[in-house]
């Protein structure tokens, strides 16, 4: 078993049990206690377990990862899948883009784009784009949260209210294989919500890492977006509900390149 298929398979492991020991993986995969503890390490520096004393566990389903922390996960494939999406968005066009370390990634692969208008609640992403002199960029109304400067409230859900723009970009914690699209925060869950119901392409970008992650607010489902961007194939269940549903899945390559059809989005 591959590496990354074999990770997937110890996380099914440990979202059915909870909690797993290094004996136990060590015999259910036949591998040695070494390997299965590299394996256990990458998974927590992913922030997809919590490494504990002779195994790991489920991260926190209440609690995010760190923002500063979040920053550096798995920002090589965030960068590829970014400038996979950047390349469907269209000169001239008026995007929402919402909270997430995610975003502000893909904020920084449209610098290249011309005379985009960007409503955002998410103060990195304007930060990002502000000194583009072409850009439009405007910033939603509400609570300031300290901890990753994204903005949130019932002020911000009115703001966003105001618009209907071509395509809104989100981004999310975590994707359950019934297609529940998860988060932490419930304000937070509302303003994307608003972002949905008022764009009218809906691009949702998630590193294969948010396959596994459990989060407590249900945002969605994956069946309301337009396209899934990502850098791995995601669990069969939710390619099958996408497939039936028209969602289109791009998955970038180690080139940046879209590497699996959307057509192709139900296959095994």
């Amino acid at each position: 078993m591959i590496p990354h298929k074999r990770h997937d398979a110890i996380l099914s492991l440990i979202k059915r049990q909870g909690y797993a020991s290094i004996e136990q993986l060590t015999q259910e995969f036949g591998v040695t206690p070494q390997t299965i503890r590299r394996d256990l390490n990458a998974l927590a520096d992913e922030g997809l377990v919590r490494r504990v004393h002779g195994g790991a566990g489920l991260e926190s389903s209440t609690v995010n990862t760190a923002y500063q922390t979040r920053k550096t996960l798995n920002l090589e494939a965030k960068r590829r899948i970014a400038a996979l999406l950047a390349g469907k968005i269209p000169d001239r066009a008026s995007l929402f883009i919402n909270i997430g370390t995610s975003n502000e990634v893909v904020a920084e692969a449209l610098l290249d784009h011309q005379g985009l208008e960007v409503i955002t609640n998410n103060l990195n992403v304007a930060a990002i784009l502000q000194h583009k002199e072409d850009f439009n960029v405007i910033i939603a109304g509400g609570q300031v949260r300290s901890r990753d400067g994204g903005i949130i409230g019932e002020a911000t859900i009115d703001f966003i209210n105001q618009f209907k723009v071509d395509y809104g970009i989100i981004g999310i914690s975590g994707i359950d294989e019934d297609g529940s699209l998860l988060e932490f925060d419930y304000q937070e869950v509302r303003v994307a919500q608003a972002i949905i119901h008022n764009s009218r392409q809906v691009y949702l970008i998630a590193d294969h890492s948010k396959f596994h992650r459990n989060a407590v607010v249900r945002q969605g489902r994956i069946t309301q977006i337009d396209a899934l961007f990502t850098d791995r194939r995601p669990p069969q269940a939710i390619c099958q509900l996408m497939a039936s549903h028209d969602v289109a899945l791009h998955i970038a390559g180690d080139e940046e390149s879209d590497t699996t059809s959307p057509a192709l989005a139900g296959e095994a």
